[in-house]
């Protein structure tokens, strides 16, 4: 029953890597949500859990760069500033101090090893999480570089932003199967997709009820997935050119996702989401106030948003004053999981985790100990403590050009993806900053690259016109 996923997965994967259609780009988002399955038995990698995810976008990477032109393209993306070149030194870095400084600056530091005791220090050595974080990391690196190349077509960032809605359903799915496991015998249809090498909790409760966790390790990750999911679906959907999927699919699927995210009771996806709430509105305030000749694009849909609202508030006022006592509950939870967080072990354990990885850096005189070697529970933190001062300079470098990249004078929809870029990774870089890793993601990577592809489009049509004009006056 186990091998059943995964040869289902292999055929998907193989026949999205030969088809000609968008296959691998709908099997990227969908598979976000399966983060507890190894894709590939961990008898046969050594115990590493090789996730779904990573081996697509390693296909869809393949697929897009192995050919005559490919390592052409990697090299002048890699190399020109305004593309990609700030992410590529910063992998170069990363490649360097996770080679070397384990060995160089072994014993000289104490970190928290990824796999061992969590709440215990040890002495910096190599380890085999070197190699699968590095792993990792270079899959979402040059991830960033194929949605460069790929979403320069129109047809695929209408694609991509679909597939976007489907991951975001298969997230809600999962989560409403494994809480509905709690009063249905649906443990046998969950248990093949929960075969990761790594600690998995699928049992926990809380306040007497299930934390919810879907098909990923546990609540906190799903959690941060659907989180994710809503933030980007929210913001990019309206550069969805289907009228059906951006006025119908993508709110159901919003709707289903705020669900699953209290029901996965994580104080880092609840803080999210008020950070989530506080953006949107933010947003909508800054859409409100566009005058119509500037931001026409930017106004659609601000009064069925109003709507959707209104009705929610009151629909909860109208449960509040029916049932008030589901108040009590609502409280209870919100001050557990994120009030009462400060006194949990979780978080006095996670704190050590941030300063042992601090001190590493000072301990390596700011060169870092490379990606792998000790936990952090943060990304800023991450990033520094794996990669040193240079390597988190040139991330934190690209992300603001990414962030910052111009939109005057580009097409609507360029203007509306960019800014959806940037408003939906406000709440997800803020949970990060408690919980992340070195390891930015799938979701980061498609805005990365999405926004990059669409920079090189608009310059690459103001170079044309420009010719045209030259041509035309000489």
């Amino acid at each position: 029953m186990t091998m059943l996923p995964i040869v289902l997965f292999w055929c998907l994967a193989l026949w999205g890597l030969t088809s000609r259609k968008p296959v691998l780009i709908y099997l990227f988002f969908g598979t976000m949500s399966v983060g507890a399955f190894a894709a590939v038995p961990t008898a046969l990698t050594g115990g590493l859990t090789f996730t779904a995810t990573p081996i697509v976008a390693l296909m869809l990477i393949l697929r897009t760069f192995v050919n005559r032109s490919g390592p052409s393209t990697v090299l002048a993306y890699g190399v020109m500033p305004q593309r990609l070149m700030l992410l590529f030194l910063f992998w170069l870095v990363a490649a360097v101090t996770t080679m070397f400084m384990p060995r160089l600056f072994a014993g000289d530091a104490l970190v928290v090893p990824v796999r061992g005791v969590l709440s215990a220090t040890a002495p910096l050595r190599p380890t085999a999480q070197n190699l699968s974080q590095f792993a990792y990391v270079t899959i979402s690196v040059f991830t960033v570089f194929a949605f460069a190349k790929v979403m320069q077509a129109p047809v695929m960032r209408q694609h991509a932003l679909q597939a976007m809605c489907l991951g975001g359903f298969v997230t809600a799915a999962t989560g409403f199967l494994d809480f509905t496991s709690q009063y249905l015998p649906l443990s046998p249809l969950l248990e093949p997709f929960r075969t990761a090498s790594y600690a998995l909790a699928t049992s926990v409760e809380v306040l007497g009820s299930k934390r919810v966790v879907g098909l990923m390790p546990e609540a906190s990750a799903y959690g941060s997935h659907c989180l994710a999911f809503l933030c980007s679906i929210y913001f990019y959907r309206r550069a969805i050119v289907s009228n059906r999927v951006r006025n119908v699919y993508a709110p159901m699927v919003l709707g289903l996702l705020l669900v699953c995210a209290w029901l996965a009771k994580s104080s880092g996806t609840y803080v999210g989401v008020a950070i989530f709430i506080a953006v949107a509105a933010a947003e909508w305030l800054l859409r409100a106030n566009v005058t119509e000749q500037r931001g026409a694009i930017y106004r659609r849909g601000l009064g069925g948003e109003m709507t959707v609202v209104v009705s929610i508030i009151i629909a909860c006022l109208v449960l509040v004053i029916v049932t008030p006592q589901v108040l009590d509950a609502v409280f209870a939870l919100i001050d557990r999981m994120v009030l009462q967080k400060g006194e949990s072990d979780s978080f006095a354990q996670r704190g050590m985790w941030r300063s042992v990885a601090l001190a590493s850096l000072f301990d390596t005189y700011g060169f870092g100990v490379g990606l792998g070697s000790t936990r952090a529970s943060s990304s800023l933190v991450a990033i520094a403590s794996s990669t040193g001062v240079i390597g988190a300079m040139l991330f934190y470098g690209f992300l603001l050009q990414s962030l910052l990249r111009p939109t005057q004078g580009t097409p609507p929809e360029t203007q509306l993806v960019i800014s959806a870029f940037r408003f939906s990774f406000i709440p997800v870089f803020a949970v990060s900053l408690m919980t992340g890793d070195a390891d930015f993601g799938g979701m980061v990577a498609f805005g990365f690259g999405i926004t990059t592809a669409l920079t090189i489009v608009a310059v690459r049509e103001r170079d044309w016109f420009a010719g045209r004009r030259q041509f035309s006056f000489g």
